[in-house]
């Protein structure tokens, strides 16, 4: 159990279900990946899609900083998939006009035949005020006003043949019941089982969970950490995720020394097996979806390991 554990779960709130669900269960916790291709070239980031789907993966999940745009990238790998369904994880709605982000969504949605999940997010305000240059101000109040406006604007094209599922990225309270009140579910990133119970409980039995798990195939505990830690450190200027983690029992020291602690709380490494197990609690606390996001044990995010995505994989499990 992750430190802080406790207390959180004394924080629960009452009025809501228990921390498990019907869905919460292993053989009904889908099994996705989380990616972020920036270093593949548009025929390797296919290729990559192609063997997802291949290996059972049930929805890959591509992230939007300052590389590609996730519309055009979920749309060239819808295009060279047939089952595999494709997730922003998450587009940034202060990159975007609602309107402009509800064409995208729908656009890439009716291309692929329904495949398309509109995952959006208030990302940090690292990356939209002191990067972009963007007024960053009551994220919640504009989050909720953004979905306002989306429902409202026009769409007038071919429509998809289905609603597009719209996941919001969340980790606070506020947030996720917002992803249970206005969306389809919660995309949380770089937490713990723990704070998926917590999740669960906030928003009941009903909507997605779908949680981002980072895993590394490797049990060399000391290259393991240095790479968890140097793929983190990325996170640590962010305050809302400062905030969860602090809400999880992390201090200030945690964070910004990249503890053994911290770090193996956000990366599980070891073998299939450890690997699985921490996995299995977040299916056990509530999670409808696991999403993997997978750690090169030599280059963290710089390569793909094809080896840990065939140990994890829905179809090599399936077949035990």
């Amino acid at each position: 159990m992750a430190p802080g554990a406790e207390q959180l779960s004394e924080r629960l709130p009452e009025r809501l279900p228990g921390r498990l669900s019907a869905k919460a269960s292993e053989e009904t916790c889908e099994r996705g990946c989380w990616a972020a291709p920036e270093t593949l070239s548009a025929a390797d980031a296919a290729s990559l899609a192609r063997r997802l789907e291949e290996l059972g993966y049930c929805r890959l999940w591509t992230g939007e900083t300052f590389g590609r745009d996730p519309f055009a990238l979920s749309a060239h790998l819808g295009a060279v998939t047939s089952t595999l369904r494709l997730a922003s994880g998450i587009a940034n709605v202060y990159n975007r006009h609602p309107g402009v982000m509800k064409q995208g969504a729908c656009t890439v949605a009716e291309q692929t035949g329904g495949r398309f999940t509109l995952g959006l997010g208030v990302s940090s305000p690292v990356i939209v005020n002191k990067i972009r240059g963007i007024p960053y101000d009551r994220p919640l109040s504009f989050l909720r006003s953004y979905l306002d406006a989306m429902d409202g604007a026009r769409y007038t094209s071919v429509p998809p043949p289905a609603p597009v599922p719209v996941i919001l990225a969340a980790l606070g309270p506020r947030m996720l019941e917002l992803a249970a009140e206005r969306g389809d579910g919660a995309h949380p990133y770089n937490t713990t089982p723990e704070h998926t119970a917590f999740a669960r409980s906030v928003m009941g039995p009903e909507p997605q969970l779908c949680v981002e798990q980072k895993v590394m195939l490797t049990s060399d505990a000391r290259q393991a950490r240095a790479v968890a830690a140097d793929v983190m450190k990325f996170y640590t200027r962010a305050p809302g995720y400062r905030a969860c983690w602090k809400r999880l029992g992390f201090d200030d020291d945690d964070i910004d020394n990249l503890t053994d602690r911290f770090v193996d709380a956000m990366v599980v490494w070891g073998d299939a097996d450890a690997i699985e197990r921490r996995l299995a609690e977040h299916s056990d606390a509530g999670a409808s979806e696991v999403c993997i996001q997978v750690l090169h044990p030599q280059h963290g995010l710089a390569a793909i390991d094809h080896d840990a995505l065939a140990a994890l994989a829905p179809r090599n499990r399936a077949q035990k």
